[in-house]
């Protein structure tokens, strides 16, 4: 490849070229790809003049938290490693992710009414595109000139499998970096999991236990507010994501 060649963002890549689909490069483009469209529609509701459901914003929030949770697990460290600028530039995006678990927080507590609602929701969703961006044209072309598509695909498995078993919700409170990164995941994982099903449950059930599901899943969040906030989880943070 050319120097320009690879500073081309992955956008304009083919599989083959980032390596394969299970190459972290491949991975991270087809999650971005996803979460374009959920926005596209919500934003499509909203021009239209509703509100996007509250289903949309929930795959929303559990494609970009449990993407965002892999990659401080997995791909920041080992960018930080290989590239030189490594440090400051995944600083940039778990500093936007950072703001993203604040916004969401603040959507989470507003009601469907809230004349600010829909400003705060375009505010979430510009600080996403300006992270895909961020990582589509600088963090991945950068980290696929210093690694072979052999490490990138391992990456990548490490990648799917840190996703599939991370937190789907909100948590500003924990450390974006290990050791406290990493030990909060069991935990919050399954207390994010937990709510997700009584959400799931109340949908299939038509609202019938509202109310005991509603009790359940305060418990629920009472509890990732308290872990989100225990000392060893905050360990590692750097006072540029800091809360």
């Amino acid at each position: 490849m050319t120097v320009s060649e690879t500073h081309r963002s992955i956008a304009h890549r083919t599989v083959a070229e980032l390596g394969g689909r299970t190459s972290i490069l491949a991975r991270q483009r087809a999650d971005h790809e996803r979460l374009d469209r959920l926005m596209a529609r919500a934003r499509a509701t909203e021009a239209a003049g509703g509100r996007p459901h509250a289903q949309a914003l929930r795959a929303v929030a559990r494609l970009v938290f449990t993407h965002a949770f892999a990659e401080e697990a997995v791909l920041f460290p080992a960018a930080r490693r290989a590239l030189p600028e490594g440090d400051p530039l995944t600083l940039r995006i778990e500093t936007d992710h950072q703001e993203v678990d604040e916004l969401v927080t603040r959507l989470d507590r507003s009601s469907a009414e809230d004349p600010g609602r829909s400003a705060l929701l375009e505010r979430t969703f510009a600080v996403l595109d300006e992270d895909v961006r961020t990582e589509e044209d600088e963090l991945l072309p950068r980290l696929q000139q210093e690694l072979g598509p052999r490490r990138l695909r391992m990456l990548g498995w490490q990648w799917e499998l840190v996703r599939r078993i991370s937190p789907t919700r909100a948590h500003p409170v924990v450390s974006r970096r290990p050791p406290g990164q990493t030990l909060s995941a069991l935990p919050l994982t399954v207390l994010d999991r937990s709510r997700d099903r009584l959400q799931q449950l109340d949908e299939v059930t038509g609202g019938v236990a509202e109310k005991a599901l509603s009790r359940l899943d305060r418990a629920l969040a009472a509890g990732a507010g308290t872990v989100e906030r225990l000392p060893p989880m905050r360990r590692g943070e750097r006072p540029e994501t800091g809360r």
